[in-house]
């Protein structure tokens, strides 16, 4: 695919792309004279990528290469450099170069290269279950690296509108695919079980749409708003032809995918150096029939909480409801030997104690809730004035905000606006 093809639908991406807010890039639209800003998927935002730091696994198994040799300086490459390496990636999915693609290259290989050293770490923990998956529905393995752009392959990833785990399963598809969500257990962050179900999602995808391109998007935003795109593309089954008929995230969601396999193949030639990753202690399962709490098992078999989290996130509180049907426990070896041994006395140790009072401790696999709306009284909405030779993308700056916020509050469809018109800002 050539920066032509993209050319036909009106992005002419001559100008550089600017951070806004370093969750969105501004490219230049040439149709309307204005800046068309592009949401970063969620997996390429700040606050998904620092929680990556703070996962159990990169705690105790990442550790940053000292002797690494990089200079740490991202070096420029040509296009047909680009267009080069993409052709070379063994893939059965299309790859191609274009000026939209380079930009997301362009986020990885600089303002996230610390984070592409952890995911090539991570990697180790979570690409062969990926992989294992995949290959169980004969799916093409590069597809593995959607939840690099999904979750930044953190499990205890939470998105804003409620998607959950590496693959970022929202609660109605989740439950569709059997993952199993209550007050209770949560299975999307279950990294076996979400695999299998992304990959089951995948494969119906792209027997609906037969693209895999198409496939890809629709996992991002849902088959129907690619269906829409694809008829007001006067039935053009291309992700190309139908980008600007997307939502905004999902324009850049392809895009961040083909960036997301160029840059885990090649990272070395960015001098980016993965983390040193030590292979995690063996682990297994212990089936429960009763209920038990981590606190429990803690205390009789010496492993801490934080691993009891971290090995079974599909717990959303210290409870394990045994009792309603046999229910799986992830530890150590040793701590189950410790788990046989103890026998009946596991599940009375503390029960009293710990079974009185109701479930109400916050759920310790997902992220805290967003903070209320701030009301009417102490956040007044606030309107300007266009002015002549005004865009919106100088409004959202003068004002602190973006433009997706002032075309969602105005109704707005293009990037039109005209001098002398009100806009609400807030």
């Amino acid at each position: 695919m050539t920066i032509r093809k993209i050319l036909t639908f009106g992005f002419a991406l001559v100008l550089p792309m600017t951070l806004a807010a370093q969750n969105e890039i501004t490219v230049f639209d040439d149709q309307t004279g204005e800046n068309e800003e592009i949401t970063l998927p969620e997996g390429m935002q700040s606050s998904e990528l620092d929680s990556l730091l703070r996962e159990w696994n990169t705690k105790n198994y990442l550790t940053f290469d000292e002797n690494c040799q990089s200079n740490g300086e991202n070096p420029e490459f040509s296009k047909e450099e680009y267009i080069g390496r993409l052709s070379r990636l063994p893939n059965v999915i299309d790859m191609p170069y274009n000026e939209v693609v380079r930009k997301f290259i362009d986020q990885y290989s600089g303002r996230l290269r610390r984070s592409v050293s952890l995911m090539l770490g991570a990697s180790n923990f979570y690409f062969p279950l990926f992989e294992e998956a995949l290959e169980t529905y004969q799916l093409p393995l590069e597809l593995k690296y959607l939840p690099v752009i999904e979750s930044a392959l953190n499990p205890g990833a939470t998105s804003r509108v409620g998607a959950a785990g590496l693959w970022q399963f929202m609660l109605t598809t989740g439950k569709q695919y059997g993952l199993e969500v209550t007050s209770l257990i949560d299975e999307r962050r279950d990294p076996v079980k979400a695999s299998y179900a992304a990959a089951r999602y995948l494969k119906d995808l792209y027997n609906t749409f037969g693209d895999w391109t198409l496939a890809i998007a629709s996992y991002n935003c849902g088959p129907q708003n690619v269906l829409k795109a694809i008829k007001r593309a006067n039935g053009v089954k291309d992700y190309w032809t139908i980008y600007p008929y997307l939502p905004q995230e999902t324009r850049g969601y392809v895009p961040a995918f083909i960036a997301a396999n160029y840059i885990m193949t090649y990272y070395c030639e960015h001098n980016i150096c993965p983390v040193n990753t030590k292979l995690p202690a063996a682990t297994d399962t212990i089936m429960v029939s009763r209920d038990i709490r981590f606190e429990q098992i803690h205390d009789i078999c010496g492993i801490s909480l934080e691993e009891l989290r971290a090995l079974n996130p599909q717990y959303r509180t210290t409870m394990v409801p045994g009792a309603s049907r046999a229910l799986p426990i992830r530890m150590s070896p040793e701590a189950i030997g410790a788990f046989i041994e103890a026998g009946d006395s596991i599940y009375s140790h503390r029960a009293d104690e710990l079974f009185s009072k109701k479930e109400t401790e916050v759920a310790v696999a997902s992220t805290p809730a967003p903070a209320p709306r701030a009301s009417s009284r102490s956040r007044a909405s606030r309107r300007v004035t266009v002015r002549a030779g005004d865009t919106l993308g100088a409004i959202a700056r003068r004002n602190h905000t973006t433009v997706n916020a002032i075309k969602r509050l105005n109704g707005l469809r293009g990037n039109t606006i005209r001098s002398g018109q009100h806009l609400r800002v807030r």
